[in-house]
């Protein structure tokens, strides 16, 4: 049976989930215990994401194969295939099944493996081809009953010319996800969808840096061009990103007449981003029309910021930082060892972690680990208590901390509060506490030290500016310094 039973009082949302960042809603987390079951029984060996579809009838009433009438009942669905197979009772079936042995495609894929030996282009060519092929079968529903094949909602979706080429067919595997496959068996039964969860179960591979039971939006690479026809049709829920982001206060802890130092909050961006110019820039520029931040912080982190006043202390500041002239020290909060199955005395007091990084095309932001294209990434880290480490980046990559926590080569524990390699919290616990660095126009040597805190960081005092700051995110009183060599 693909459509399973909800049996529970919990009201519905009044729109449906917006894939690309949500939370997950209490009828898809009741559902998802229901699926955990199932997985469990059939014990995969390999770490995969699965997903559940909360629907109803367009009367109110979802009818099950015992002849029951039930106001609401959910669908499961995996990603690709399971154990080699796309046909497990329990869960929907593949927008278009290309495993038949006897089908045109396993067919061609046979004639193809044939000639790669006598004419590698031919095979090549014939590949190709047969890719396209298979994407104009997935012809895919939308909430008004509306149908596109794969290729069409591609080419819709990226229409301008440059996209157009340089996304010209979706990538393998498109159309594969658990998403897609979930709202198609619902569009094509009659089922209105409610809402929508997907999670990922099992081991963290070291491509895909996923945590057990966690929860995880649907892929943006291969998924957003086609959910965007999909769900046409149906209410959905706004994209959080577009509403704004809360004005916060960002504290200057230095100021002369080249330079700001700030303690920027967790939540902010560094520059104006994608959907939204509020950032500790354009604050500051408000107040400094002009000055630029010098380096950028992920939006999550916390911690100490340079901003320069004028392009002459920009362009000597960017110097530094291309040439590894400035050192960072970041403190970290990480997920709990035991969480991990790995105890505390294996890891050593300090180290390197050498990690070559690149984007992940098919999941913006997320970075993946590539030891053949990646480039290089280096970090030093040096553990102050069990959960605790001290990190110093040596190159400045994209998530290179968060990866380098999180990935099994690395430390193998994501920072809390990390919803991309780890387990989403009410912050990402991490603070760039420390900055070293020669002063652009005074040529001094400057440290600034600022503890994570959950209060205001100002300045106190002129000259050797002392802070005192209540630490109580890692539970003891420290000192922040900022030392001005004069």
């Amino acid at each position: 049976m693909v459509l399973h039973p909800l049996h529970t009082n919990i009201a519905k949302p009044e729109r449906f989930t917006y894939p690309f960042n949500y939370e997950p809603h209490p009828l898809c987390q009741l559902a998802v215990k229901e699926v955990q079951a199932e997985i469990a029984r059939i014990n995969p060996q390999e770490g995969k994401m699965f997903g559940v579809l909360v629907v109803e009838m367009d009367d109110g009433r979802c009818k099950m194969e015992d002849g029951r009438g039930k106001m609401l009942g959910f669908l499961a669905a995996y990603s690709g295939l399971l154990e080699g197979r796309n046909d497990w009772e329990y869960f929907v079936p593949p927008v278009y099944d290309a495993q038949q042995p006897d089908g045109y495609f396993k067919q061609q894929e046979r004639v193809i493996s044939q000639t790669s030996a006598i004419s590698p282009q031919t095979s090549k060519e014939m590949s190709q081809n047969l890719q396209e092929w298979l994407f104009h079968q997935y012809k895919l529903l939308n909430a008004r009953g509306e149908v596109k094949d794969l290729v069409a909602i591609w080419q819709d979706y990226y229409d301008r010319p440059k996209l157009r080429e340089k996304y010209p067919l979706p990538p393998g595997g498109t159309g594969d996800c658990c998403a897609p496959k979930l709202l198609q068996y619902a569009y094509q039964h009659g089922l209105k969808p409610v809402c929508m969860a997907e999670f990922w179960w099992g081991e963290s591979t070291k491509t895909e840096l996923r945590q057990h039971l966690n929860y995880y939006p649907a892929c943006r690479g291969k998924c957003k061009p086609i959910l965007t026809w999909m769900l046409q049709g149906l209410e959905v829920d706004p994209d959080p990103e577009l509403l704004g982001f809360q004005k916060m206060d960002i504290p200057v802890v230095y100021e002369d007449e080249w330079l700001l130092v700030v303690n920027k909050p967790s939540g902010i961006l560094s520059v104006p981003g994608r959907v939204s110019d509020y950032s500790v820039e354009t604050v500051m520029q408000e107040r400094y029309p002009g000055c630029k931040v010098a380096h950028r912080l992920d939006m999550g982190t916390s911690g100490l910021l340079i901003i320069a006043k004028t392009p002459d202390a920009y362009r000597a500041l960017q110097e530094q930082f291309i040439k590894h002239q400035v050192k960072k020290k970041y403190i970290a909060k990480l997920e709990d060892h035991s969480s991990f199955h790995i105890p505390h005395s294996s890891f050593p007091t300090k180290g390197r972690i050498e990690l070559p990084l690149r984007p992940d095309p098919m999941n913006r932001p997320r970075q993946v680990v590539d030891m053949e294209h990646g480039k290089r990434a280096v970090t030093d880290y040096e553990f102050i208590s069990p959960n605790i480490v001290a990190l110093y980046p040596q190159t400045g990559r994209t998530h290179q901390l968060r990866i380098h926590c999180a990935h099994p080569d690395g430390l193998g524990r994501p920072i809390v509060g990390d919803e991309l390699y780890g387990t989403k919290g009410e912050r990402l616990m991490l603070h760039a506490a420390e900055l070293w660095f020669t002063h652009p126009v005074k040529e001094v040597q400057m440290h600034f030290k600022c503890g994570m805190r959950n209060e205001e960081c100002g300045m106190v005092a002129s000259g050797d500016c002392q802070l005192r700051i209540e630490n109580s995110t890692f539970g003891h009183r420290s000192e922040a310094r900022i030392i001005q060599n004069s």
